[in-house]
């Protein structure tokens, strides 16, 4: 194994001066920091994560905790965090919050107390007081996003607005008898997304003077699948078939879409369908949808987090993630 020593040599400087050439730490020249990249790049020598912690009092670690690793949803705010974390000379340890109560209150408890990690970021995770009291108790950068979480700095997205945003569309198009195609209670998860995206829903039905029709709500589980199974409960029955679909979701949009499609359905001819997520495959279907751009969510939590381990002290304790309706071709005039 390269060691320091070796590279200073060969680079022509102390040791020192490699540590804080590499580190980034400390002033340096620019010609002795080329000097030394260079020495190192030819040695093959990396940095010991244990000797960087010892001398910096940093591991050059984050801890990012997320509810579910299967969902496109985190698993895209996921990469987006890790992406920009790792550019950054950060490695990632990720905490998946399961419904085992014991694992939850351990990783708070224990994983998250080993000191092995110089920030948090929380991915959709709704924490209780204790929980939020645990986080800044470590004395460490924390952020969420999702929010609100009382106590801590979040980035915040507003679900109900989205929800309105995606029905006001299709009201504008002229349809009445907009179907939903949401989750049943026991799919509620942190945030209660499911649930506030409804009532988006039927607050613009209520603003337009639309009576929100319990039959033309059909639950899911927020898979693709599910929201096949829904459209297909939603469009062939007997009942008067409705002109627009909201679902809670790209993936249940696609399923809506599928589902259309083996009916013999046209869409938008006959059926308009929007979402929710900005879905990687939304474009690939043409579908409208309301991007919450998750990949960016990512990114900005990790810049957030990176400018609080360099010292920012002026960020906001809540700030507001964009979001967009972005109209493709599955949605047209009644």
């Amino acid at each position: 194994m390269v060691s320091i020593d070796e590279v200073a040599r060969l680079a022509g400087v102390s040791t020192a001066t490699v540590s804080r050439a590499l580190s980034g730490r400390g002033h340096v020249s620019e010609r002795a920091r080329e000097r030394v990249r260079s020495a190192a790049d030819s040695l093959g020598y990396v940095v010991s994560s244990r000797a960087s912690s010892l001398a910096s009092g940093r591991t050059q670690n984050v801890g990012v905790i997320v509810p579910f690793l299967d969902r496109w949803f985190f698993s895209t705010v996921l990469s987006g965090a890790t992406s920009a974390l790792m550019r950054a000379g950060y490695d990632v340890t990720l905490y998946n919050i399961t419904a085992d109560a014991v694992v939850r209150r351990e990783v708070f408890s224990t994983f998250l107390r080993r000191q092995r990690v110089d920030a948090v970021i929380a991915v959709a995770i709704e924490l209780d007081e204790h929980e939020t009291s645990q986080l800044q108790g470590l004395g460490l950068p924390v952020i969420g996003i999702g929010g609100p979480n009382p106590g801590l700095r979040t980035l915040s997205l507003d679900q109900t607005a989205l929800a309105c945003l995606a029905t006001e569309h299709l009201i504008a198009l002229g349809h009445r008898d907009i179907a939903h195609i949401g989750a049943a209670a026991e799919f509620e998860a942190d945030f209660r997304v499911p649930s506030r995206r409804r009532s988006g829903f039927e607050q613009a039905l209520a603003q337009a003077g639309i009576t929100p029709d319990p039959a033309l709500f059909e639950p899911a589980d927020f898979t693709v699948d599910g929201g096949y199974r829904a459209a297909r409960r939603l469009l062939g029955g007997t009942g008067p078939r409705p002109s627009a679909i909201f679902a809670a979701s790209d993936e249940m949009a696609i399923g809506a879409l599928v589902a259309a499609r083996d009916l013999g359905i046209r869409v938008p001819q006959d059926l308009s369908i929007v979402g929710i997520d900005g879905h990687e495959l939304g474009e690939f279907f043409g579908l409208t949808t309301v991007d919450q751009f998750p990949l960016a969510q990512g990114e900005r939590a990790a810049s957030a987090i990176l400018a609080q381990l360099e010292g920012a002290s002026d960020a906001e304790a809540v700030a507001d993630l964009p979001y967009e309706l972005i109209t493709r071709g599955t949605t047209a005039p009644v």
